[in-house]
């Protein structure tokens, strides 16, 4: 199966990554107004750095020139596309909130779900 990207434009593009960022910050909010855990975020135009208690880091950042979303991780460094409405990476097909649950799960100890 073979992933196409969406052809956004500039501005398609722009929503749909503020869209993504203002997701994971309501996520975070959410979690910390529930006391799951305490992630500090902190953002600064198209970067987001989530800190987790253990001082581990996940950062997600907007790619405007690629129309990609990047997120990095002590796990790795994912890129992803549009695809089909979703942020899809271009190497082994997984979806952008999948694999930043993933990440933050590990650096949690403990399952977190974030989703668009």
């Amino acid at each position: 199966m073979t992933l196409v990207p969406e052809h956004l434009s500039d501005a398609e593009y722009d929503g749909r990554a503020r869209a993504a960022l203002s997701a994971i910050e309501a996520t975070v909010d959410r979690l910390l107004q529930d006391d799951v855990i305490d992630i500090d975020a902190s953002r600064t135009g198209g970067l987001l750095e989530l800190v987790f208690p253990n001082r581990g880091v996940v950062v997600v950042n907007t790619q405007p020139p690629l129309h990609e979303l990047w997120l990095a991780a002590p796990s790795g460094g994912f890129h992803f596309k549009a695809v089909a409405g979703r942020w899809i990476d271009g190497r082994d097909g997984r979806e952008f909130f999948a694999v930043l649950s993933a990440c933050a799960s590990e650096l949690a100890g403990r399952a977190l779900r974030f989703e668009a």
